[in-house]
């Protein structure tokens, strides 16, 4: 027989990390909820032409990355590699345009890439995500910034700074645009392969471009602030005065431009210390024109998107704690088919009264299943035998004390609840 592997760039959630996972996701949906925004789940595959519109043909996420199929029907699908097409989509599709303005939406859940697996990256892998749909306000970017930020610092990262940049709107990007193909025109020899084809495709691109060879064009290339019409450079400035109100540590990096073509105006990321080459810990930005881009009205929006499995490696690292998963209390002991029956009636009765409880399988002996008792971790083990059924009683060991208690088989359950 063969024997099955998982697929690269995927992985296994054991029982051991999902305390973690827990942790995580309690605390990102607590964050959301607190600030108002409502969760939402969209499909995990759409129409392949929605991500290509909306995340744009010439990105890699398009071009290389996709995991694209053809259904039976002839449909041309796609496992989403973002969530934020998506979530558009659904607002136009389900007339959230009626709701009280803005619509603040949060989610979880799987996302893919054929992307070059790595630490901390797979070709499946799990994001939250955060929107805000129908207010241009730059207090909606600081807002979704700032639940960024709380979360990373909520699950003990460090120095926390965000790294910003503006990408300008239609009527600015377009003239800046020009200017830096023209800067490339004078380096096209210089460049990689890969920046030769975004100059075409996603010109904006080359300027997050990590090839070494690279490197000095793009330190000398010119800065989208200093092209940004009045409105974006209004926009700009007034979100950094909010960032500076509270007090919250920025750098402007004018290389970056983040690697969806739907950004406009405000790109962020978020950057902490101690955790490597890598800094920055998740993105976002604002995306104005993407709901015209579906074939919905102009409805402007702003959001980020976090993986969590960075987060746990990272959490891992810092040696953060968290809390242990609830498990039964209780555990189920029997000796003889006819005090099995009455351990089967229990363990039962017990979890309809919400109190967990373990059962003992088999038919071991007692000293056996104790044994089992203690590696589960349970406070009390109750042991059901002959003696016991003719008493109409159990015996209950609590198995930190050490002790044992005889309780009437009728209150066995009320007795325990007290307790537990």
């Amino acid at each position: 027989m063969p024997r099955y592997q998982r697929p690269i760039g995927t992985r296994d959630i054991m029982p051991e990390d999902q305390p973690y996972w827990y942790y995580v996701r309690d605390r990102a949906r607590h964050l959301a909820e607190l600030a108002g925004f409502e969760r939402i789940d969209v499909p995990i595959f759409e129409a392949t032409e929605l991500f290509a519109r909306g995340v744009g043909e010439g990105t890699d996420i398009v071009d290389k990355e996709m995991y694209s199929f053809t259904d039976r029907g002839g449909r041309q699908l796609t496992l989403r590699p973002e969530f934020t097409a998506g979530v558009v989509r659904a607002y136009i599709e389900n007339g959230m345009r009626v709701r009280l303005q803005p619509v603040k939406l949060y989610t979880f859940g799987p996302t893919f890439r054929y992307d070059r697996p790595q630490r901390g990256r797979y070709r499946q892998f799990t994001q939250f995500n955060v929107e805000i749909l129908g207010e241009q306000d730059p207090a909606a970017d600081l807002e979704v910034m700032l639940l960024a930020w709380d979360l990373y610092a909520s699950l003990g990262f460090r120095d926390l700074a965000f790294q910003l940049n503006s990408t300008g709107c239609p009527q600015c990007k377009p003239g800046y645009v020009a200017v830096l193909k023209e800067y490339y025109a004078g380096h096209e020899d210089e460049i990689c392969q890969d920046c030769r084809r975004r100059l075409e495709r996603s010109p904006l691109r080359v300027l997050d471009c990590k090839a070494k060879q690279c490197q000095p064009i793009i330190a000398g290339a010119p800065h989208i602030l200093d092209h940004l019409c009045t409105g974006c450079a209004e926009h700009f400035a007034t979100l950094r005065e909010y960032l500076d109100l509270l007090d919250r540590s920025y750098t402007i990096n004018h290389r970056l431009v983040r690697g969806l073509d739907y950004y406009t105006k405000t790109v962020f990321e978020v950057w902490a210390a101690g955790i490597g080459a890598q800094s920055a810990v998740c993105g976002g930005g604002r995306y104005d024109g993407l709901a015209e881009l579906l074939g919905g009205p102009p409805t402007p929006g702003v959001g980020f998107g976090s993986g969590l499995e960075r987060i746990i490696m990272v959490m891992k690292e810092l040696n953060v704690e968290v809390p242990p998963l609830p498990k039964p209390s209780v555990f189920l002991a029997h000796l003889g088919p006819e005090a099995k029956r009455e351990a089967l009636r229990l363990v039962n009765a017990l979890r309809q009264a919400d109190v967990g409880a373990y059962l003992a399988f088999g038919e071991r002996g007692l000293k056996n299943q104790l044994r089992e008792a203690g590696k589960r971790g349970v406070r009390y083990a109750v042991i059901l035998g002959e003696d016991e059924l003719a008493a109409g009683t159990a015996t209950v060991r609590d198995m930190e004390a050490g002790e044992q208690t005889s309780v009437e088989l009728a209150w066995l359950v009320e007795w325990l609840k007290a307790r537990v």
